[in-house]
């Protein structure tokens, strides 16, 4: 069992963050942003970034080439449609995708949006951690989280 500190401040102990997200033990805030078949994308628990989203698949596998051939088609449709609701109701222009296999959690992607606030730390994926850093530390309070919840709302409205 590992202990993780969710964004809201809640610590959690779990064998894997997202099997308890994927399954529904644990509700993320906000709650999900959209279930298929076989994914599961929620605003990540972690970091208050408004549109900062996960998507991370049911099954409990690390890599990719683990994906079946539905999964590998439904991924990329999910991937499309989330990237699609986040330009055309959130306005975000650009987003950076991360995906590693040796992460603790199973297969998931983060979908990081790029506001203009961000740039201050860089303009690459080194910049991404101390942008990550700061969400949780300075914008996990008031409006922001306001903005945050107002995101995943829209965005869940915009992919029924």
């Amino acid at each position: 069992m590992r202990q993780i500190t969710l964004a809201n401040g809640t610590t959690v102990e779990v064998e894997c963050l997202s099997c308890a997200l994927t399954s529904g033990l644990i509700e993320p805030d906000g709650g999900v942003v959209l279930e298929t078949e076989h994914f599961h994308a929620h605003q990540d628990v972690a970091y208050p970034i408004r549109g900062l989203i996960i998507l991370a698949s049911k099954r409990h596998i690390k890599c990719f080439d683990e994906l079946t051939e539905d999964e590998q088609m439904a991924y990329i449709q999910v991937l499309s449609r989330i990237r699609k609701a986040q330009r055309d109701v959130l306005g975000i222009e650009y987003v950076y995708y991360f995906y590693n296999e040796d992460t603790t959690h199973h297969f998931h992607t983060w979908m990081v949006p790029r506001y203009d606030w961000m740039y201050e730390f860089g303009r690459s994926v080194e910049s991404v951690r101390p942008v990550l850093m700061h969400a949780r530390t300075n914008m996990n309070g008031g409006e922001n989280l306001e903005e945050v919840m107002e995101a995943i709302e829209a965005l869940r409205r915009e992919l029924e």
